[in-house]
């Protein structure tokens, strides 16, 4: 099985060493990663090295406003590292208001996207799946107001929804990846295998169903490298 790790989980040594944390993921076995930003990284160099270690890019964390703001150079950067995968982290999704903004915002980059090779996609927390004080439910509308791709955090849909298992039967085709992960059930993260979410209960459904695997590990404790091999040691055993 093959892995992607999300970056923010090793920020702590990206921003220092930028090639050297991604030589060690590559070594840990991940073959994919999910960047969440470049640190000022041309896209000829973050290629030659991903290239030098091995690495593909399965997608990126960016933001909305990237391609509002800049369409033509931001899509280029990313068509330029072979990645067809932006998705965005988070919304402001807290009133009916905001919702509908950024839905009409997301229905009309979408198409333009689509028409250059890249998914649009959307990122969940707790949140998205409680409703909001003026009634909005806003994890139901981003999915019945457009086609944007979804990518799971499974253990963000488990403090907010408690059911991952149950979401990702429900979505099937919407699903481009999820993020697995690990916490406990008040929403404090832990490397895989360390905390209360159904990880592997999860992981059998993502092979069930064809779905890519995304690491995350967001303590970096006491590395993020450190969580980053707890993580694929556990995929591992789970494997066997």
């Amino acid at each position: 099985m093959d892995y992607s790790i999300q970056l923010y989980s090793v920020r702590d040594s990206m921003e220092t060493d930028f090639e050297g944390t991604l030589k060690k993921i590559s070594e840990m076995g991940y073959k994919y990663v999910e960047f969440a930003g470049f640190f000022g990284r041309t896209a000829e160099e973050v290629n030659e090295i991903l290239k030098r270690y091995n690495l593909k890019v399965s997608g990126t964390h960016s933001f909305l406003d990237e391609l509002v703001n800049n369409y033509e150079e931001t899509v280029a950067f990313h068509k330029a590292i072979g990645n067809k995968n932006f998705i965005v982290p988070g919304f402001d999704l807290w009133s009916q208001e905001n919702l509908d903004g950024v839905i009409k915002a997301i229905n009309e980059i979408s198409a333009k996207l689509k028409k250059d090779g890249i998914n649009l996609g959307f990122h969940n927390h707790a949140r998205e799946f409680i409703v909001n004080e003026d009634g909005s439910f806003p994890y139901d509308q981003m999915i019945y107001r457009t086609d944007i791709m979804l990518e799971i955090d499974t253990y963000w849909a488990y403090v907010g929804m408690k059911n991952p298992i149950a979401l990702m039967e429900r979505l099937k085709d919407r699903i481009g990846f999820i993020h697995i992960k690990d916490g406990s059930a008040d929403g404090n993260g832990k490397p895989l295998g360390l905390g209360e979410a159904p990880v592997a209960d999860v992981y059998k459904k993502a092979v069930e169903m064809g779905i890519p695997m995304v690491v995350e590990s967001e303590t970096c404790n006491p590395t993020g490298l450190d969580e980053a091999e707890i993580c694929i040691k556990y995929l591992r055993s789970l494997e066997k």
